[in-house]
């Protein structure tokens, strides 16, 4: 698979859905804010914020990803870097940070998230605020993860193509699951990709935070203010800098 088709498909199958929704309007209550958000991916709330007027810095270090956001149009309205929290400019301060897409499940070492949200706070200015989500693991969603319930036809530039997750492997104790994600493309061809994500409990999560100086304003089970355990199976959480 190249790496065009590769960001071409991760588009496709996550297009822009209440999620997305949640937090641009997070950004956004701030007029022209200075938004920072970490593993900002292909680019699309990064760029939807910056047309909305907002200061925008997406990071991100799969260099795949940025090259897609890069092209996107308005992409130059957004400082784009190459890299993790510690790629954020030692100068830089943002009245609004964002780790979106449950980008919190990919950083599977408890060390390397305490110290992404510790650069985050670092960065933010007093009564600046993040906003992020986390699958909750008490919804068990791997357990929604088979063919059966995730297939949907994709529309890619060089055609149609079948896409599903498959879960592989799970460890509750450590909190980790490896999944697959499968597509059948234009070709006919199967094609795998594979990879782990960490499930962290609403209780963890409230005290990495903590830990890095930040304290928690909300937490929701979905998009639109749920309570945990009534929305998708999410932890949503809100949090500023005292």
């Amino acid at each position: 698979m190249t790496e065009n088709h590769a960001t071409d498909l991760y588009d496709a199958v996550n297009n822009w859905g209440p999620s997305d929704d949640f937090f641009l309007g997070f950004v956004t209550t701030i007029p022209g804010a200075r938004v920072l958000d970490l593993g900002c991916g292909t680019g699309g709330i990064p760029i939807a914020a910056a047309k909305a007027g907002c200061a925008v810095t997406g990071v991100d270090p799969h260099r795949p990803s940025l090259e897609a956001a890069r092209a996107k149009p308005g992409a130059d309205r957004v400082v784009w870097i190459d890299g993790n929290s510690r790629a954020i400019p030692a100068s830089a301060l943002f009245d609004v940070a964002l780790m979106s897409s449950n980008v919190v499940q990919e950083i599977l070492d408890d060390d390397e998230l305490a110290r992404s949200l510790a650069d985050i706070a670092a960065h933010l200015v007093p009564g600046g605020r993040l906003a992020f989500d986390s699958r909750d693991p008490n919804a068990r969603g791997w357990e929604a993860w088979t063919k059966e319930r995730t297939h949907k036809m994709v529309h890619l530039p060089r055609g149609d193509s079948q896409h599903w997750y498959q879960t592989t492997y799970v460890n509750e104790q450590a909190g980790v699951v490896d999944f697959c994600a499968h597509e059948i493309g234009p070709d006919g061809i199967e094609r795998v990709e594979s990879g782990p994500l960490r499930f962290r409990s609403e209780d963890q999560l409230r005290a990495m935070l903590h830990e890095a100086g930040l304290a928690v304003d909300d937490v929701f089970g979905g998009y639109h203010g749920e309570p945990v355990g009534r929305g998708v199976g999410t932890l949503t959480f809100t949090a500023h800098r005292p």
